[in-house]
Parts: structure tokens; sequence; C-alpha cells
């Protein structure tokens, strides 16, 4: 555990390592001091950013420690050692994973779906103990990837799948890349020589939502849930593949524990559940300490599951119940365990997120990069509080794997808010009625003949006049990620194309606003609104341009990484696919995607006439971006009095901050308006700091950007 003294002590000496340079270290011995020093504060920083999400350096800064130490380690190679943060990624593939055997058996969980369930366990484990009232501790259970972990002599030595509970797969260097499973802790502090502890590995919702929306975009089947995702993630053959799907993992048992002299602890030196979570947590691991609640007899126990799976949906990870443990550890023998599960715990599981229904009809749509997406009609059904009516069927392989036909009884699941998904076919329900789906041969938009690249699973479009894909782009050219233009959304969008005064991005900036007057539901002030949203985006950061021409893999975070090394939008015409890969997150598809953008005639062509319509493209001054905000995240609840929530998001992001609408505890603050809503009670849960909007502007009110002044009232 970090002490208070102690943790001022490594940002007095993280002060100091980042005014050192490589050039400064003259031999080994120089090394040895820095490297022991630079090791020990970026193990600090990593606990601060993953563990307790709450970072006391900006994201340059850590970037500056660690780069210095793998420069020293190039230069030193005798210094790196295994424990080294340097050495989290192992270079080359895994052909096949070994088999190893677990220290202890990684059982299942027994599992109950209601309170007479849990009645009954409280009643079995007090005939077996003799107790009258029983101390149970009681934590989320996370619907993750369950793995374990070794430490010897405060190394990670180990991990391991979960496999058949005895013999798993090891996975060490895969499980290495994940920043929250500590390389090394200090076991041996309490008289700890070996040590196994059982995890999860999960994904975070809003980071599964958005690789499920990537898949969807290159036609690559969608993972059903997080935890598929997880469990395919920490089985792929690359490490440094691994690393970049931003695995988490989180410890919730100690199974094996022995000293030195060979001496089981569990149940004598650590003897109580809670107390255990509290020790991983204090070493650097990320564990259920802050959400595992001490419960008193069953009532409790009750109540608190209840309350869980009232709030589930706020909690970042995907959770599918409540883990309900004897709290004392020594009566875990006393209780024994069946060849299925311990006697001493079991799951409350909460209610499904699946529900099956019939397929009505496939009908196939075009999106604007030209990808034919099959999407099935189905019966309305209710699946975790929503009403679920069509589902993406991803592709045409898709399709034939899973032997999906028009009439089906299919099995629906939707995990959170995520995207429904078409987890099996019900075949035994088929009367021979059922219809195969046959995949278009020519746009249902255009007519002209599909194309599939080889390597691709996506049939496209590759009109680039195709109206569907005409529409689409300019939808999202209009959208509140690009261009933000307010009173430009969708169904406005259709209706003027349909009429002929929208057939091109630039004809947005051409708008024929007299004959917009005289249609239904538009006036005067309608009308100078919309001419005002087209005027004012103009003059919008190139990043968001570049966002806005809707290039294929460019979303928000590479447009910006793109705009900040570049003076104005048409430069990049002049980008090799290696310029464009030598840019931070930017491999070879992306890098091959943005070059054959700006190597195609007619996009270089729009380029230049939303120029000369008078659409920002270039830097107007070197844009100076404010770090005011750097390394910080903020969440607005509530309705602001200065301005709209979009502006306020943006200055945030202006001034070197992250806005999000989703509150974690990677949150820095959340702002409070009239009336706020769930995030305001998960941030009091949370702990996370609230400050009302008088404080929001005090901190903003000297440095708001000149072209966004005149949204705010001070």
């Amino acid at each position: 555990m970090y002490t208070e003294e102690k943790q001022r002590e490594l940002i007095q000496k993280t002060k100091e390592l980042l005014k050192i340079s490589i050039d400064q270290i003259k031999n080994i011995k120089d090394a040895e001091k820095i490297v022991k020093d630079l090791r020990e504060v970026i193990r600090y920083h990593d606990w601060r950013y993953y563990v307790l999400a709450n970072p006391v350096i900006s994201d340059y800064e850590y970037d500056k420690l660690f780069h210095l130490l793998k420069k020293i380690e190039r230069k030193f190679p005798e210094l790196i050692t295994p424990d080294s943060p340097t050495q989290r990624v192992a270079s080359g593939l895994t052909k096949e994973f070994p088999q190893v055997k677990h220290l202890a058996p990684m059982l299942s969980l027994d599992n109950s779906y209601n309170e007479e369930d849990l009645r009954d366990f409280d009643r079995r484990v007090r005939e077996a103990t003799g107790l009258d009232i029983v101390e149970y501790s009681v934590e989320p259970k996370f619907d993750g990837a369950g793995i374990s972990l070794v430490y010897e002599n405060n190394l990670f030595v180990r991990g391991a799948t979960r496999g058949d509970g005895i013999v798993g797969e090891d996975i060490t260097n895969n499980l290495r890349t994940i920043k929250t499973i500590p390389l090394s802790a200090d076991f041996e502090s309490y008289g700890i020589n070996k040590i196994e502890i059982r995890g999860e590995v999960l994904i975070r919702k809003d980071i599964f939502k958005k690789i499920n929306q990537e898949r969807l975009e290159e036609g690559l089947p969608l993972f059903a849930n997080p935890r598929n995702a997880a469990a395919g993630s920490i089985r792929l053959q690359d490490p440094k593949e691994v690393a970049k799907r931003n695995l988490e993992a989180f410890v919730y048992q100690i199974t094996y524990a022995v000293d030195e002299n060979n001496n089981n602890l569990l149940g004598t030196k650590i003897r109580k559940h809670n107390e255990s979570i509290k020790m991983l947590y204090e070493l650097g691991f990320r564990s259920p300490y802050k959400e595992i609640k001490v419960c008193k007899g069953i009532k409790e126990v009750i109540e608190y599951c209840k309350e869980w799976e009232q709030k589930r949906d706020e909690y970042p990870y995907e959770l599918d119940g409540m883990v309900v443990k004897v709290n004392d550890i020594s009566l875990y023998d006393k209780l024994g365990v069946t060849s299925h599960h311990p006697r001493w715990a079991i799951a409350f599981k909460f209610r499904a997120r699946q529900a099956t229904t019939r397929i009505i009809k496939v009908v196939f749509q075009v999106g604007r990069t030209g990808a034919v997406t099959p999407v099935a009609k189905l019966e309305p059904v209710e699946i975790g509080g929503v009403t679920v009516s069509s589902v993406s069927l991803i592709n045409e392989d898709f399709i034939k794997e899973k032997d999906i036909r028009v009439g089906d009884l299919v099995l629906i699941e939707r995990a959170g808010d995520v995207i429904p998904y078409v987890v099996k076919v019900i075949k035994e329900a088929r009367t021979g009625k059922e219809k195969p789906i046959e995949f278009p041969k020519n746009c249902p938009a255009c007519g002209s003949p599909l194309v599939r690249p080889p390597g691709e699973a996506v049939w496209r479009c590759v009109n680039i006049n195709c109206p569907a894909q005409v529409v689409e782009r300019i939808i999202y050219f209009a959208s509140k990620d690009a261009m933000d233009i307010r009173g430009l959304g969708e169904a406005i969008v259709r209706r003027f194309y349909d009429l002929g005064f929208l057939r091109s991005i630039p004809d947005i900036y051409r708008l024929p606003y007299d004959r917009i007057k005289k249609l239904e539901g538009w006036g005067e002030k309608s009308v100078e609104n919309l001419k005002q949203a087209v005027e004012e985006s103009k003059h919008r950061p190139i990043n968001r341009l570049i966002t806005g021409l809707g290039i294929r893999y460019v979303g928000k975070v590479t447009a910006k990484t793109l705009s900040e090394h570049i003076k104005c939008v048409e430069d990049l015409k002049d980008w090799s696919v290696e310029d464009l890969e030598k840019l931070p997150d930017i491999g070879y598809v992306v890098a091959r995607s943005i070059y054959d953008f700006f190597h195609n005639e007619q996009n270089i062509k729009m380029i230049y006439e939303l120029k000369e319509l008078g659409v920002n493209t270039c830097k107007e001054k070197e844009e100076k971006v404010e770090h005011l905000f750097e390394g910080k995240t903020f969440v607005f609840t509530g309705a602001l009095q200065c301005c709209s929530r979009e502006v306020a998001q943006e200055i945030v992001e202006r001034l070197g901050g992250h806005a999000t609408n989703s509150v974690s505890r990677k949150t820095s603050y959340v702002v409070v308006g009239e009336n706020p809503g769930s995030k305001y009670r998960k941030a009091m849960q949370l702990g996370i700091k609230t400050i009302n909007e008088e404080e929001f502007i005090d901190m903003i009110k000297n440095h708001i950007p000149e072209d966004l002044r005149g949204k705010v009232n001070i």
C-alpha cells in the first residue's frame, strides 16, 4: 500500500526523473540507480491510473518516463529484469498454448435465481457449521474470462485459462500485457512465498461497444458479449495484438498460499475473504474491494443482491450476478466441495439478457462506405428492458455459418446497451416453411454490381454516386461527432435529398434557403437557425472536417492525430503510406485507407470545393491547445444554464481534456446541472468529485476558445 508519505516521495522522484535525458547517463553505475527509480515510479503511476483510475501525471509525462526506461535498457541490456514495465509485451507468436495444472482446482459456482435458493444455501451452511448467523461477503460476479495467476518470490511467473478447472492453457505472455496485473507484488511482506489468485479478464462496456462498431463497419462477425471478446482476446497468438484490446483483470479469490516452509496460510494467516481482497487491492491489483460488502445473515445478502441488480447497467463492466461467499476462510474445509462447486459459495444470477423471437424478413442496407449489411426484421421482443425489432446479420458468411433463414426462431442476446446479436438458430423449431436468405448480386439502392474485395467478408457497392452512400455520407458529415450542423439531422437530409437540394457534401453550403422557407414545417426562424448552423460549421477545427469526410477506419481519435501533423487537410495528398504509418496508432490498413482517399481525384476536388465555399480546411493560426484539462475526464449531467452540453464538452476537449457520457472510475469531474440523473448518483457511489455549474465556469472563464465565447453565457 502506498502511504501518503510514500506517494509524496514518489511524486517528487517523478519530477526529478522527468528532467533526465539519456545523454546524461554515461555508465552502468549511473544507469542502475535511475532504472530502479524509474521502475518504482512507473509502477506507482500504473497503480494510480489502472487501479485507482486517478492519475497524478499527464499521459505525456508517463510516456516520457517509460521511453527513458526503454532507452536505458536498450543501452544497458544487462539491467533488464522480468518484472520491468517494459517487459509486458513479448515478441513473437505463440503457435500453441502449453497445458498447465492449477495449484488448486478452479471450480464452478452453484447458481441461485431467487431468494428461496439463497435461503436454502444459508440453511445448508448453518447446518454444516453449527452457526446461528453466518457472516457472508457479497461481491459482483464479473462476466468475463476466468484466469489464474501464480506469483513466486513476489514475481508473476505464470498465468493460465480456467480450462477444465484442473488443467488450463499457459497464456502468461498474453496476461503480462494487461496493465492491471502487476508483474511483481510484495507478497513476502505478508509472509507469502507462493500464491495462486483467481481472477477474470474483462473488457469495459464502452470499449466493447466501440470494438463491435468497428467490426460491424469492417464486416467482421460481432462478439456476442464482452465475455466472448475477452476470452477470444486472451488466446490471440500475438501478445502485441492482445495489448491493443484494452483488457483489464479483476482478482477476487486466493486459492493457494504458502510460506517459505510450504505451510498453508489459507484459513490460518489469511482468515477472512474480505480482508484477502483488501490485501490484493493494497498490493496493486484490481479487486472488488470497494464493491464487496460483509453481510450478517442471509437477509442482508438478499437486500444487497437486489440493490446491485437494479444498478447493474450503471456499472462500467458487464455483470451477470453476485457472488456470495462464507467470509471465514477457516470454515471452507469443514464445508467442503463437490466435484463441481464449493459448498461455501454460491452465485445469485441476475435476470437473463436473452430472448427468442422470429425473423419476419431481411432487408439490405447500404452504408456510407458502400458496405451492404443484411438486417433481420424481428417480431418485437423485450430484452433487458429494451424492445428489439431488428438485428444486424453482419454479412453473407455469418448467415451461412449460422444457417439463418427467414421465418427462423432465433435466440437474441443484448448485453448492457450494446448491439443485439443472433446467438443461434433454434433449428428444432423449424417447420419446413423457412426460406434461405439470398444475398443480392446488385446494389439495392442503385443497381450497380456488388463487389467483394479479396480478403474481405463484405460485399460493397463501388459506385461513389450511389444515392444510399451519398445520403449516408452527408448525414455523417453533418453529425455531432463531425461538423455538428444542428438542424440538419438524418430526416432533414433525406428530405432535402429527395427534393434535389442535396446531392453532395458541398451542397450543404449551397442550400436554397428561399425554397426551404416555402416547405411545410419551415418558417423564417427555423431557416435562419439552419443557415446560422451551416455558417458556423465552416469554422470548425480541421480535425472535425477530417472526421466528417468519412474516411474508412478514421474516427475522431485518428482525425485528431492527423490534424496535429498537418497545416491543411489537402496536404495529406502528399503523404505516403510509410509517412502515415509513422504517426501514433496508425497501422498499415488505416494508412492505406487514408492514402487511397487522398489519392482519389473526386475526393480532392470535393475538399477544394469546400474550401472555395468558405469551409476551413487549414489551421487559421498554429492552433494552440491549452492543456488546462490534460489528463482530466469530464461528465455532464442535468441541464446547464451557461451553454448547451455539446458546447461545454467541446470546451473541455479544446482545453486538452476528455468529455464522455458515462461515469467510471476514470472520471475526474462530474459537472452537475439542474435535475441531474443517474450519472450524479453513480458519481456519489464511486466517490467521483462533483462540481456545480458555477465551479465549472470559474475553471474555464479565462480559457474559452474565441470561436466558442459567443455560445457561453457567463
